[in-house]
């Protein structure tokens, strides 16, 4: 009798105990569908935005923010959170897909896709061919910001940033790809290149370069050359444009001998929680009003054709950046991803760049 007792008890037990993960994981379920969670490069969307769609959905917008692909796709592959929605570069979505990491994305319930101009789609393609998987979002070149009043000339040539009269004067971008840009272009390589011998090369200008270089950073080289920290500096044409908004001294060109051009776009990973909200979201964004109020707060190149037609003329034509002529585009070139052997070989010479 004690032990039927016993029995009973421990029956009684157990089954409180799956009733009560049932209901956990019930409510994780229900909580996953009330919100998404969208991982960013940082700076790169205006939070008042975030709002709105709260606003207007219900649904709760996690966010977070991430400084490269490279940080952005380890972070992701620990698996620690499950991202519902990722902005990441051309050459890394690339990958993405190419990992089967990304879901299709369903364009026929997305009332404002329409926006988004058709340029940009076949643009696209160089790395999400059936434009199955990606949503763009913004675009721009990588190319020299300088501060008129502290060089005695144009930056017209990477050949500049190796200058010796600028030493402790020049900022170079915190990142592998777009760090070995100006090495590569100017001994005639791809910036694709995976031939050793040639990224060994453009590794031995890097590190002839190093002592003159002031810092490597990202988000930071905006304000640092606003506030005329530095003569000279790597960066994206967006950053560049606001720069020149904050300091008049301030000007960006692209290179002579060519550069790169990217687009960063949305994608849905595999192991989202929400993807009917992921969704939403996207299209909340291609949304003209939406769209236009994110490009004014980003000011990066929109692919959103309902906010160029609002752009004036004359206003593209000054602003270069943002706005490049077709001779600048026709020079530069847009990654693609590598695959692993060649990936592997870029971040070991770039770590041995640091350590140089």
């Amino acid at each position: 009798m004690y032990k039927t007792a016993l029995k009973f008890k421990a029956i009684s037990v157990l089954t409180a105990i799956s009733l009560v993960l049932a209901s956990c994981g019930k409510n994780k379920e229900e909580k996953a569908k009330k919100q998404i969670v969208v991982f960013n490069y940082g700076d790169y969307i205006d939070r008042d935005v975030l709002g709105q769609f709260e606003e207007e959905t219900g649904i709760k917008v996690v966010y977070e923010e991430f400084l490269t692909p490279e940080a952005m796709y380890t972070k992701y592959k620990s698996g620690t959170v499950q991202y519902d929605l990722i902005c990441c570069s051309d050459y890394m979505a690339d990958k993405m897909i190419k990992e089967k990491e990304v879901k299709e994305i369903d364009y026929s319930s997305m009332e404002h896709i329409g926006n988004i101009g058709d340029t940009y789609w076949q643009v696209s393609k160089s790395f999400d061919k059936e434009n199955k998987y990606t949503i763009p979002y913004f675009w721009g070149t990588v190319g020299i910001l300088y501060n008129t009043t502290m060089v005695d000339k144009v930056p017209a040539s990477w050949n500049d940033l190796w200058d010796s009269k600028y030493k402790n004067n020049i900022i170079m971008q915190n990142s592998v790809r777009d760090s070995f840009i100006p090495p590569l272009v100017l001994d005639g390589c791809s910036i694709n290149t995976t031939d050793e011998n040639s990224l060994r090369k453009a590794l031995e200008a890097l590190k002839k370069q190093k002592n003159l270089v002031q810092s490597y950073l990202v988000d930071e080289v905006r304000d640092d050359m606003v506030n005329e920290q530095a003569a000279m500096a790597v960066i994206y044409s967006g950053e560049a444009s606001l720069a020149t908004e904050y300091n008049e001294d301030l000007a960006y060109v692209v290179p002579e001998e060519g550069s790169n051009v990217w687009m960063d776009s949305w994608l849905v990973p595999a192991n989202g929680r929400n993807y009917n909200g992921a969704i939403k979201f996207l299209d909340f964004l291609c949304r003209a009003d939406i769209a236009e109020k994110n490009f004014e707060y980003v000011y990066y190149s929109t692919p959103n054709k309902a906010v160029l037609d609002n752009i004036d003329e004359e206003e593209k034509e000054e602003d270069t950046a943002i706005f490049p002529g077709d001779d600048v585009l026709k020079r530069c070139e847009m990654f693609t991803y590598l695959g692993p052997e060649a990936e592997e070989l870029y971040n070991r010479l770039w770590k041995e760049l640091k350590v140089y």
